[in-house]
């Protein structure tokens, strides 16, 4: 294929398309490939318009000036803030992310430990003065969450029903907890009760398929702790010892058997160790 000259070593403009969809360090990470991405990136506010940080890591790489940094680039014109186990963040700069960028419309921040309820009003109240609407809220993880917080929230954003914010009533224990629905119309819990709806404390629940497990049939438990249903737990590949496989979220903890295809769970791993 032709290419001209001045071209060659250049980035292949389809790439830039892609840029706005990957999650931040990602982004951050193409900036250090080439000088060309890295100007694209410094130069081109439409990348950080959508801001998604997943920290995974047990010491959060996040902090307050970084988030800082990394949200002026958007020049006051951030359309959602998505925080993933960000416990380095805290109430002020959540604030004044929300100040410099009344245009926020999806803000989510679950398990973000350091930031709290009234954290979170004061952000949901500065929109407000905005006229902005918050089409989804997500704040689970977020300590100390009590149902006055939750009314106040629903009052702000101008809520008819719960579905905006994943924080909800729990109709089991009166708790603000994740509340979830059977995904099975067969449900045996619901025919017997009429209602299989309640937080992960009050109606145990499959990991992988969602389905209440415990109620007329038998609950499997998996390598990480969670529960599993029996269609499940049959499907999914087992530990070399003690049988027992891991769920999607947590099949990163497998221990690879040199040479094999299978694995060892951690808790057996250690124990040969």
């Amino acid at each position: 294929m032709n290419q001209d000259s001045s071209n060659l070593g250049q980035p292949h403009e389809s790439l830039y398309l892609v840029l706005p969809y990957l999650p931040l360090f990602e982004l951050l990470a193409m900036a250090q490939t080439c000088t060309s991405l890295n100007n694209a990136l410094n130069n081109d506010v439409l990348p950080w318009l959508n801001i998604v940080v997943e920290d995974t890591r047990p010491r959060s790489r996040v902090t307050d000036e970084i988030l800082m940094r990394i949200t002026s680039k958007t020049m006051g014109r951030l359309k959602s803030l998505v925080l993933v186990n960000c416990s380095k963040v805290t109430d002020d700069c959540l604030h004044n992310v929300v100040f410099n960028n009344p245009g926020i419309n999806k803000l989510r921040v679950p398990q973000c430990t350091s930031l709290t309820p009234e954290g979170i009003i004061k952000a949901v109240t500065t929109l407000n003065q905005h006229n902005v609407t918050l089409k989804t809220l997500k704040i689970n993880g977020i300590s100390n969450i009590t149902k006055e917080h939750l009314q106040t929230l629903h009052s702000l954003l101008n809520l008819d029903d719960s579905s905006s914010i994943d924080v909800q009533i729990c109709p089991k224990c009166d708790e603000p907890r994740m509340v979830y629905d059977c995904p099975l119309e067969t449900c045996d819990r619901k025919r017997a009760t009429g209602s299989c709806r309640g937080c992960k404390f009050c109606i145990s629940r499959c990991k992988e398929c969602g389905k209440c497990v415990g109620f007329g049939d038998e609950d499997y438990e998996a390598a990480c702790e969670d529960m599993l249903c029996e269609d499940c737990w049959i499907k999914l590949p087992k530990c070399e010892f003690c049988n027992k496989p891991y769920c999607n979220k947590h099949v990163y903890k497998q221990c690879a058997i040199p040479g094999s295809s299978h694995f060892i769970c951690e808790a057996c791993c250690m124990k040969i160790l």
